[in-house]
Parts: C-alpha cells; sequence; structure tokens
C-alpha cells in the first residue's frame, strides 16, 4: 500500500513544510487540490457532501495546482504530486499538457494527473467553456494529453478540438499517469478506458466496495484486468493496519489521509506543529506497520 497526505484550504505557508515533514515521514505522496474560483451566487450544489453545500469553500486559500505542484517538488527530492483532481474539460488541453509537462519535468518525473469534470457550471460559465459535452471534452482532452506528453509531433482530430502537428518541449523522461475521479458509471468507464487509474472522492464503506465491483467488471469487460491499474481511496479504514490490509485484499492500491473534516465551513486554525504532529503519528502507527 501507498500512503497519500491530503492537505487543503489551509495557510498557504504550511504547505512546503508540511510536504518535507510528509516526505521525512515516509509518504509515497501529497495530494493537490483544484479550485478556481467562488461564485458570489449559485444554484449548483457539491455532490460529496450530505446536503449538497459548497459553503466549506467560500474564503478558502488555493494556490493554483500547477503552481502549487511546482513549488512543493522543488522544496522535496521524492515525494509525488497528485492534483485531486483538476478540473479537465474548463482548461484548454494543450495549455495543460504544456503546464503538466513543464512541472513533471522541473520534479523529475513526480507529477500525477487526477483529473474530473467539475461539477458546477459555473466554473464553465467564468472561462467561455460550454457545459454540453463535458464529458466527450474531458475524453478528447485526454487523448490530446497523451499525444503530446511523448515530445513527440501529435495532431487531433476530434469533434471538439482540431490540432495541427505540434510538439512540446521539454517534456518528463517517463509518461504522466492520468488518474480519473468520480462515482458515475462514465467516469468509472472514463477510468478503465482512457486512464492509469481511478480515484475516490470518500463516501462510507459499502458505496465503495460498490464502486470497486463496477471497476472489476468494467476492466473484465475491457480485457484490462490484469494490466497496471491504480486506485486511491478515502476510506475510514485507512486508520488502521488491519483497515489497510482490508483495503489491499480489495485491490485497493492507494490511500489518501487526511487529518481535519476538509468540509468545515470554519477557517483552518490549526497550527503547523499540530499538523505535522498528526501527520508523524500516523505514520509511526500506522505505515510502519504495513510493510
Amino acid at each position: 500500500m501507498r500512503f497519500t497526505y491530503a492537505e487543503a484550504m489551509t495557510d498557504p505557508a504550511f504547505y512546503v513544510p508540511l510536504a518535507q515533514a510528509a516526505e521525512e515521514a515516509g509518504y509515497h505522496g501529497m495530494s493537490i487540490a483544484d479550485s478556481l474560483c467562488y461564485p458570489k451566487e449559485s444554484d449548483s450544489v457539491y455532490p460529496y457532501t450530505p446536503d449538497g453545500s459548497r459553503e466549506f469553500l467560500e474564503n478558502k486559500a488555493f494556490v493554483e495546482a500547477f503552481v502549487l505542484a511546482t513549488a512543493l517538488g522543488m522544496a522535496t527530492t521524492t515525494l509525488r504530486f497528485t492534483t485531486f483532481v483538476l478540473k479537465l474539460p474548463i482548461r484548454p488541453p494543450v495549455l495543460v499538457a504544456k503546464q503538466a509537462t513543464s512541472v513533471a519535468y522541473m520534479i523529475n518525473n513526480r507529477l500525477s494527473l487526477g483529473i474530473g469534470l467539475s461539477p458546477w457550471p459555473d466554473d464553465f460559465e467564468v472561462l467561455g467553456v460550454p457545459w454540453e459535452r463535458r464529458g466527450k471534452r474531458t475524453n478528447e482532452a485526454i487523448d490530446i494529453l497523451r499525444g503530446l506528453v511523448s515530445g513527440d509531433y501529435f495532431e487531433y482530430h476530434g469533434e471538439i478540438f482540431d490540432l495541427p502537428a505540434i510538439k512540446l518541449s521539454p517534456v518528463p523522461s517517463e509518461p504522466i499517469p492520468i488518474l480519473v475521479g468520480g462515482h458515475s458509471d462514465a467516469a468509472l468507464r472514463r477510468a478503465v478506458v482512457r486512464g492509469d487509474g481511478w480515484m475516490h472522492a470518500g463516501g462510507g464503506d459499502e458505496e465503495l466496495d460498490v464502486l470497486l465491483a463496477k471497476l472489476q467488471r468494467m476492466r473484465r469487460e475491457e480485457g484490462t484486468e490484469n494490466s497496471p491499474f491504480e486506485i486511491h481511496v478515502i476510506s475510514p479504514q485507512a486508520y488502521t493496519v488491519d483497515g489497510i490490509r482490508r483495503l489491499e485484499d480489495k485491490g485497493v492500491t492507494d490511500v489518501i489521509v487526511g487529518f481535519r473534516d476538509p468540509y468545515s465551513v470554519a477557517q483552518d486554525t490549526e497550527p503547523l506543529d499540530q499538523k505535522v504532529a498528526a501527520l508523524t503519528q500516523y505514520a509511526e502507527a500506522v505505515m510502519s506497520n504495513c510493510g
């Protein structure tokens, strides 16, 4: 099992020391949250809170994902950084490819792209991107990312995007893993068909079991059940050694762990030393006993 440390919506000055502490404690990676803006008026709902509220995001600091990944990557040497998740279809895919390849090159192949659609029409509206056909837009964007990361000339002629032959430089020496987030059947299928893995957004263990079973069925249908495939989950079971073993038995490859409620409306006032103590204690109590 690999362990990813999650912290977001906190004092941006904390990120570098937290990444360094996580690396020292033996974590495999750290997640990078993505949020562009907060609308003054909106009737959109968040699919992963019980009441659909998104108020927990208001007045919270979000450093742009690629900027933060670069800053943390330059301050560490082994820790991997995974966007969780980058709202891909609201962005031009060639620009995302340029940003991702540049970051991965600068931090020695330690970037993974967790991608998703964005649940809010507001994000599409402010960037002038149609809400309609967002799934198709995402699929084509993934194809373009894959093609451009190689560093070779690549052209693309899809229903939404049409690119002449172009190439990017520099590019990393290894492919950038693309992990697809989302709980819908379409998201799961996208992860299986186009991704290198799937990212779970949280929820109860019964729901997780249903999602894992769907993934397994889809991988059989696509003939990829024996191919490498990362499964990153958020689960209460991840906080005990026995729970980690149960998740491993279900095919989970990575757990994402955090040590406070990310959906709290209140500002995060936890001191840096307490955050470091929490991630260190978990490493000593759980990670060190899961070898």
